[in-house]
């Protein structure tokens, strides 16, 4: 059963967790030889290799068990609070814990009351995009480390608002890009960082993911059990309506970045690892559009092509292909790579990868096959499960260089799907100024860096 907590407001919270995350002690979570110390705020636990950690999982629904399901599994981590808005997900969540680690977990439905438990040491987050930002910038502020899923914001403001918030506390926030975790990925990205295609000038993306259309609904009356206004929390008001809400809302700029910032981001990233770009793109366009369904609402695209070009001329290619469509080398999902010396498709599924050398396109070396059965306590296990696992090690670890997925790389790669969504909406080109993250003589598409936030979820200019 839902606990009967008393909501609370934003002033209340931000008044109590200053308290708690006013400072930083030198005594660090991940202070070793290898790297910068990262220290605890006062009155945060310091996280010893063999203690237990309390974990909370905020957005409990679609990939919020997966993210219960993998936490559970890890040796001496504890799932101790499940928090979401929608009560009616309580019970199959409860019991999907209870049945892995034999106790009843905490449930809440204002993630602010997670905050206030000096017991939880991490939280890791599935909710719909526009939370993101800020229950990473909350938690950091109250202490917590966080693993946020992908894409890490809902804009380019609050990217850099979450890195702020990382260091300004000192905690560990960790994008889901599992593919920094994966085994056959990780040798790929070695192989062309070491040469073996050559100097790499081009990179693709590719969301090959079809999706049906949906039939278009009135507004309804807000289900019981359903919090809806702090659902909404930072983005615009709008009636309860059902196609806009579980998962949909993915498919509406109000809440979600369309399948380029879903399933997309996640070969974005990929291909900005392999051109080894830590840097923002100079040049952007994108266009597409929404098609084969003319009665459905969806307002992002369903096919889209972009093109990134950075200083040095290198470019990233990217498309949504969201209806019946051809595979490229037997890739619907996954990243082409191209050199001076060959070529290399990585296939998401199994994140199998091959290469192809030479004007007769040889050939060359391969992964072994798809990644199973790996343990996932290790650093590099099968795909969600060694990320999750990976950021576990990464707190009791003190490593630095443990941490795969760091928010200012995840920030990085998702700034990507929002410059073309802001290229694809306005249909124009854009030039994009890097080191001020704003875009060059573009008023219109700067205001789309940031939005406006409802009263009490402000994302801050200073967190």
């Amino acid at each position: 059963m839902a606990s009967k907590s008393k909501k609370i407001s934003r002033r209340e919270f931000l008044d109590r967790s200053t308290k708690t995350a006013a400072g930083v002690l030198a005594a660090g979570a991940l202070a070793s030889c290898a790297g910068p110390q990262v220290a605890y705020a006062p009155g945060s636990r310091v996280i010893g290799a063999n203690d237990r950690i309390n974990m909370a999982v905020i957005g409990i629904r679609g990939r919020g068990g997966n993210h219960i399901g993998e936490f559970a599994k890890i040796p001496n981590v504890r799932v101790k609070t499940l928090c979401d808005i929608d009560e009616r997900l309580y019970a199959d969540r409860v019991k999907q814990v209870a049945d892995s680690q034999g106790y009843t977990p905490n449930t809440e439905y204002d993630l602010r009351r997670v905050f206030e438990d000096k017991d939880i040491d991490a939280i890791s987050t599935a909710t719909p995009n526009h939370w993101h930002a800020l229950v990473t910038i909350w938690a950091c502020q109250a202490g917590k480390h966080v693993f946020v899923e992908k894409p890490c914001s809902h804009n380019i403001f609050e990217g850099r608002k979450m890195i702020e918030a990382a260091r300004k506390y000192n905690r560990v926030v960790y994008v889901g890009f599992q593919g920094r975790s994966s085994k056959n990925v990780r040798q790929a990205m070695k192989f062309i960082h070491d040469g073996g295609l050559g100097d790499i000038y081009m990179a693709k993306g590719l969301c090959y993911k079809p999706r049906d259309g949906w039939k278009v609904v009135p507004d309804g009356p807000v289900p019981k059990g359903v919090h809806y206004d702090l659902w909404l929390g930072p983005a615009d008001y709008q009636p309860f309506n059902e196609n806009r809400f579980h998962y949909r809302w993915h498919w509406f700029w109000n809440t979600g970045n369309g399948d380029i910032g879903n399933q997309g981001v996640h070969q974005m990233d990929v291909a900005r690892w392999g051109i080894n770009k830590n840097e923002h793109p100079v040049k952007i366009s994108s266009s597409g559009g929404y098609f084969a369904f003319p009665n459905c609402d969806q307002q992002t695209a369903n096919i889209q092509t972009v093109v990134f070009e950075y200083a040095d001329g290198k470019i990233i290619q990217f498309e949504v292909r969201g209806r019946h469509t051809n595979d490229e080398k037997g890739v619907r999902i996954g990243n082409l790579f191209f050199g001076t010396k060959g070529w290399m498709c990585l296939n998401s599924s199994g994140d199998t990868w091959e290469t192809f050398l030479g004007r007769r396109n040889e050939p060359g070396p391969a992964s072994e096959g798809a990644e199973a059965g790996a343990d996932p306590s290790d650093l590099t296990g099968s795909g969600g499960g060694g990320h999750f696992a990976n950021f576990i090690r990464a707190l009791r670890s003190g490593r630095k260089e443990d941490i795969t997925a760091d928010i200012e790389g995840g920030h990085l790669s998702t700034a990507l799907c929002h410059m073309a969504n802001i290229s694809y909406r306005l249909g124009r080109k854009l030039v994009f100024d890097g080191a001020a993250e704003k875009f060059v003589g573009d008023k219109q598409a700067n205001r789309m860096l940031t939005r406006k936030y409802r009263k009490h979820y402000v994302v801050p200019k200073r967190v």
